[in-house]
């Protein structure tokens, strides 16, 4: 029998490893870190192609929505074929492929500002070819991290590959805009290289088994299979579309944000600043709806989230002062991220196993919508000006989101007691 002593000292580890959550799997925290390095090598291209655009090459508002595309189109195509791919070769050498070739391109691009012989053509084209490599990043990551946990952390998982995110967007572009401004655009660049190099290193030293699919169709087939589980699925039929609404209508602001801050007369760290209080309001909002998980109203939250969403970036197209768009970027930076949380949870909770690569690969078009919607906006910000290209793309969202939280009840009573109840019963049953 043991002893009170050994009895308590168990009972503090497993305090301690329920508030690690899934930091306490060793597996998953290397994952985490090497995720946080490409994904501030992301954040940072991002900031260093548009503000390159923008001044050095004396780009336009149509120039950055041309980036957008660039990148989305090629992107949104290989994600429907790159869940397929997750779901029949090893997830682990896809990362490392994509990896290395993303760092690759980001060394080509800081070598051609370095030698001055950049052309904006340049940039459009590195940006489709990593559009590429991106398609297959987005669905392997979703279907990757979960063979890193056990099914009891998959909330603790969301949560923390958003603050992932979020982190990112409050340091790298607030760092990101002193090196442009200070050690020059290249530097950037050259940071992002070295932010995917150390994620193929993570990759490679994650031993992770590959189980092999029993049986091997066509490639179109198994598309069809996670497509019609999607519309079969009323949850998964809802919440995926609102999410492509929530990142083509209402994240447009990114790609026009270096026309904001010129037109608040700010240079790239001041750009940077309205990234990092995105991310400052972020991290706030993963912190919040953290707390709400178990509610029983999470479904109203989750649509709240996207109609809050909606009118603070209006909020933000018109702010009157820097000081207020950077307060508008704050509460914008919260309400999405209540709605992309709770959103990813309810879907990672409720995939099979054996269609998670196909049916996350397609959830994982929402983030190649963000540079499209740009497309879009910039298109409009040439005719009328980036405040009016945002603000209404900013209504159309707010008037998706009512229709959603009116016609989809079982959405808008979706209840976190719920969600919590079957990962615990998947969890009990992966251990039994």
């Amino acid at each position: 029998m043991s002893s009170p002593t050994n009895a308590q000292s168990l009972t503090f580890r497993q305090r301690v490893t329920e508030s690690a959550g899934a930091f306490s799997e060793l597996k998953y925290l290397r994952y985490w870190l090497g995720s946080l390095a490409s994904v501030g090598a992301i954040q940072v291209a991002q900031l260093g192609m548009g503000w390159l655009i923008a001044t050095d090459l004396g780009g336009s508002a149509k120039t950055l929505g041309y980036l957008g595309g660039a990148i989305a189109v090629p992107t949104i195509f290989v994600n429907l074929f790159g869940g397929v791919l997750a779901d029949r070769i090893d997830r682990r050498v896809i990362m490392m492929v994509i990896s290395g070739a993303t760092a690759a391109l980001m060394t080509l691009l800081a070598v051609l500002v370095v030698t001055e012989k950049v052309q904006i053509w340049h940039i459009v084209a590195i940006a489709a070819a990593q559009g590429f490599f991106q398609g297959f990043d987005g669905p392997v990551r979703s279907s990757f991290f979960p063979l890193l946990i056990s099914r009891k952390h998959m909330m603790s998982a969301v949560a923390l590959n958003s603050v992932m995110w979020q982190f990112s967007r409050i340091v790298t572009p607030t760092v990101g805009g002193f090196a442009i401004k200070y050690l020059g655009t290249e530097s950037v660049f050259f940071a992002g290289a070295i932010g995917w190099m150390t994620m193929f290193v993570v990759i490679l030293s994650l031993a992770v088994e590959h189980t092999k699919p029993t049986t091997r169709r066509k490639v179109i087939h198994e598309l069809n299979e996670g497509i019609g589980f999607i519309t079969s699925n009323k949850l998964f039929a809802v919440i995926i579309p609102l999410t492509f609404a929530n990142m083509f209508f209402g994240m447009q602001y990114l790609q026009l944000m270096p026309l904001f801050a010129l037109r608040h007369g700010v240079d790239s760290d001041g750009l940077g600043y309205l990234f990092m209080m995105l991310g400052i309001g972020a991290v706030s909002g993963t912190v919040l709806i953290g707390r709400r998980q178990r509610s029983r109203h999470i479904g109203k939250v989750m649509i709240a989230g996207t109609f809050l969403f909606s009118l603070f970036v209006a909020g933000f197209a018109f702010a009157p002062s820097y000081a207020a768009a950077l307060v508008m970027m704050y509460f914008v930076g919260i309400a999405n991220s209540v709605f992309l949380i709770s959103s990813m949870t309810a879907l990672q909770l409720r995939v099979p196993a054996q269609l998670r690569g196909r049916v996350m690969g397609i959830y994982t078009i929402t983030f190649s919508l963000i540079p499209l919607g740009g497309m879009l906006g910039g298109g409009v910000a040439e005719v009328l000006d980036e405040r009016w290209a945002v603000l209404i793309s900013a209504a159309v969202l707010s008037l998706i989101a009512i229709f959603v939280f009116i016609t989809q009840r079982e959405v808008r009573n979706l209840s976190g007691v719920e969600l919590e109840a079957a990962e615990e019963e998947a969890a009990t049953g992966r251990t039994s």
